[in-house]
């Protein structure tokens, strides 16, 4: 079978390996299709945290499985896959908190992801497509990214909720504020994808985050009290730290975005406000259950995140045009033959 592989920062490898052998408690997937994700544009960009090379990226997953041994899954499923494998004994695991496991292996970010014909994944990380056509199922494991950091803040009907970063975790922590009932204001610095929001998303209220009245902005947006609830899905250290200034007095924010360096902020005044900061790392099992439902009943529609898709064969060539400036890139999908 054809692998890619990322063999270091900025160098791609298509090479033939040799297909995964059955194995005791594992299912064998054929990939449908396969989203690329910030991690991944991180990892070939050699910025992300947490990581090593050579690696097959990829963990945004939509396959067929080839071999089984599970009772709860057949030969011809189509599924998507929680890629989070956790040890399942320490103080996280203890506390049904999986997603933060003290010894995490994310598939794609710490071992072998999806980039390849055909992957083995262990059966309890398997999740049943459960009617969902491949292009929905790629899209599961990056919305439950932002349906678990809504969940996490306890997003309340009729509260304003920034969220500061319009790129697909963004996008997807808007969709899951608005089923939650939250009023979403977007902000970003790329005026192209604050027009996406508003004309393919439907998000009325953006910000422009480099003007010079970004502050008043919000105030006019909220009558005057700011956002209750604040959610980073950029990463970026400048836009991290402007956050902080921009929080309701007993605000909550929540930082789904992560980055290399130390933070800093002002102690008084977030003292003052007593805010709440908490960051939301990966998903638990409930959150991929409530991003299948919302697409079924269709709350969320996953052809809105779908701008750019390439075949295996050509992501080689192709990878690095996707991050070029002018390309309004929200979700890319690699199709499989």
């Amino acid at each position: 079978m054809k692998s890619l592989i990322c063999v270091k920062p900025g160098e791609f490898a298509m090479v033939e390996t040799k297909e995964p052998l059955e194995n005791a408690g594992h299912s064998i997937l054929r990939l449908e299709r396969l989203g690329i994700c910030g991690t991944d544009y991180h990892a070939f960009g050699g910025n992300q945290p947490f990581f090593n090379y050579p690696r097959i990226l990829g963990h945004e997953i939509a396959g067929r499985i080839e071999q089984t041994g599970s009772e709860l899954f057949k030969v011809g499923d189509r599924v998507t896959v929680s890629p989070y494998i956790y040890c399942g004994k320490c103080i996280a695991c203890r506390n049904s908190k999986t997603n933060c496991c003290v010894s995490m292996n994310v598939i794609g970010v710490h071992s072998d992801g999806g980039m390849q014909e055909y992957i083995s994944v262990p059966n309890h990380l398997l999740i049943h497509g459960n009617g969902l056509e491949p292009d929905q199922l790629a899209l599961v494991e990056p919305l439950a990214i932002g349906a678990h950091g809504v969940a996490k803040a306890n997003v309340l009907p009729g509260e304003n909720v920034l969220i500061i970063g319009a790129g697909p975790i963004g996008l997807a922590t808007a969709d899951f504020v608005r089923i939650a009932g939250g009023r979403v204001i977007i902000m970003d610095v790329a005026i192209e994808k604050l027009e996406f929001c508003r004309k393919i998303m439907g998000f009325i209220d953006t910000v422009h985050a480099v003007s010079e009245d970004t502050y008043l902005q919000l105030s006019v947006l909220t009558n005057g009290e700011m956002p209750t609830a604040i959610f980073d899905c950029t990463g970026n250290l400048q836009a991290i730290e402007c956050g902080f200034t921009y929080l309701a007095h007993s605000a909550r924010y929540v930082m789904i975005g992560l980055q290399k360096q130390e933070i800093s902020f002002n102690h008084p005044e977030f003292h003052k406000r007593e805010a709440t900061l908490m960051s939301s790392r990966n998903a638990l099992p409930k959150d991929f259950e409530h991003v299948i439902n919302s697409i079924k009943n269709g709350d969320i529609q996953t052809e809105n995140y779908i701008t750019h898709r390439i075949d295996f064969e050509d992501v080689k060539e192709q990878f690095s045009s996707l991050r070029q400036p002018g390309e309004t890139v929200v979700k890319a999908l690699i199709h499989f033959s």
